[in-house]
């Protein structure tokens, strides 16, 4: 029996989810805070945004009045039988244009990079909660190999202790070579199988790196999931259809198409332009269309056109928009089925984990038992080595399948909490600031920005 008290360690462990912590361990919140801070796919999502948001300052300018500052320097030389000379000219000034109407056109495009930054946000969201839900993964895989490795490597231990007692009982008669084939053969594939633990561990190791940004340190999965776990698969699927990203991308999908079709039905309507030029001229001739040597010039235009013929370009606009239109609100509905269905999914995976976690553990307690009795009943001839060995065999299924369970049960609980859009730093909980382009955006929607900058470099933060 005394062989069975290190499995008694390993087992109360993985039931525990590793509470016990060395003085430098990382709780896995301190590491999806690593992740979040240093990930770079969340930057590029970041900076996709501010992307995005360029584009309604862009469109905003189409209506908005464009100055500029022009100078001109010009020389006519004039050459005759009678001589010749030079009539130096310059002029300085400001020129204008503006489009003062323009169907509304403008203002469809404007609607439609808002939401586009909208789509942009939301593919933000998305993109955290998928490097968080993969930085879970990762550090969960640490536990569950490192979990592995210890129980195998216990077996291994077993195992060459039967290997060698069943040699001592051959070499006394009260075992035969079938006996110590049976233990090798044993012992040889819970090597084979430690050896595959302590690979999966190696390469678990290294997309933890790949994710938190350093290796891990005695990790353990207590997690305070407070209220973000639902109670019901109602109150997820709920919060999912509310909350979930690529609903709401979806939606501003949506938005930003019939924006579009709105834009392209404006350019069948009229425009209306006004440009401008105002400035003085110089002349330092002496012919005589240089009489005068300093003059103020001007001149002003509007313009009001309506189309009427573009080659089918106007048409085949307004019609690619509208299939744009009913192509956005079919991928929406596909988007609602898919997160119903993930969020279901998950839903049913953390009931499966929570059930599986109370059958492993009557299942590990009476394999540990019946793993006793049998060693007991061997040691006096009534069973055989192949029973101790099976026993031993059904008690490493029913202790891995514990610690499997118990991981499923963690990444089984932030993949439905992914799936109701709240795998956010703060629902979370995570100490560190979110990443936003908020601020820049707002910083983009003042369309005189430009003018109070003019002469600084660099973009808004």
């Amino acid at each position: 029996m005394k062989c069975l008290s290190p499995r008694l360690l390993v087992l109360t462990t993985a039931l525990c989810a590793l509470a016990i912590q060395a003085a430098h361990a990382e709780s896995l919140r301190a590491a999806l805070t690593a992740a979040y801070a240093h990930n770079p796919s969340i930057n590029a999502a970041l900076f996709s945004v501010k992307v995005a948001a360029e584009n309604i300052a862009l469109k905003k300018a189409t209506t908005l009045p464009d100055l500029s500052a022009t100078t001109s320097l010009e020389n006519s030389f004039t050459s005759t039988s009678a001589g010749s000379s030079n009539t130096p000219t310059a002029s300085a000034g400001l020129s204008y244009s503006q489009t003062l109407f323009d169907n509304h056109k403008t203002d469809a495009n404007v609607e439609e990079a808002r939401a586009n930054v909208e789509v942009a946000n939301q593919s933000l969201r998305s993109t955290i909660s998928t490097v968080l839900i993969d930085a879970v993964d990762a550090y969960m895989n640490v536990i569950l190999y490192t979990e592995l490795v210890s129980l195998r490597t216990q077996s291994v231990d077993f195992y060459r202790k039967q290997v060698a007692a069943t040699q001592d009982k051959q070499q006394i008669g009260e075992a035969t070579k079938v006996d110590v084939a049976q233990a090798q053969s044993s012992l040889a594939s819970a090597i084979a199988s430690q050896k595959s633990a302590a690979a999966s561990l190696q390469s678990a190791q290294a997309s933890y790196v790949q994710w938190i940004g350093h290796k891990p340190r005695d990790l353990s999965s207590d997690f305070n999931f407070g209220t973000l776990i639902p109670t019901t698969v109602d109150k997820a699927l709920s919060l999912a259809n509310s909350h979930n990203p690529s609903i709401l991308s979806a939606g501003a999908s949506i938005r930003a198409a019939q924006a579009a079709e709105d834009a392209a039905a404006a350019g069948f309507g009229p425009t209306v332009t006004a440009s401008g030029s105002l400035g003085p001229s110089f002349c330092a001739g002496s012919t005589s269309s240089c009489s005068y040597n300093a003059a103020l010039e001007g001149s002003a235009t509007v313009q009001f056109s309506v189309p009427i013929y573009s080659g089918g370009a106007l048409g085949a606009a307004q019609r690619q928009a509208g299939l744009s239109t009913i192509k956005s609100q079919l991928d929406a509905r596909s988007a609602v089925d898919q997160v119903n269905e993930d969020t279901a999914t998950s839903w049913n995976a953390l009931q499966n984990a929570i059930s599986q976690i109370q059958s492993a553990e009557a299942a590990v307690q009476y394999s540990q038992l019946s793993l006793g009795g049998v060693i007991d009943e061997r040691d006096v001839g009534e069973k055989t080595t192949l029973d101790v060995l099976n026993a031993e065999a059904t008690l490493e299924t029913n202790q891995e399948s514990l610690v499997t369970a118990n991981v499923t049960k963690v990444t089984a609980s932030f993949a439905l909490i992914a799936s109701t859009g709240r795998m956010s730093p703060r629902d979370l909980g995570l100490s560190t600031p979110p990443k936003s382009a908020q601020r820049y955006t707002e910083k983009v929607e003042d369309t005189w920005e430009e003018v109070r900058s003019f002469g600084k470099q660099g973009a808004p933060e």
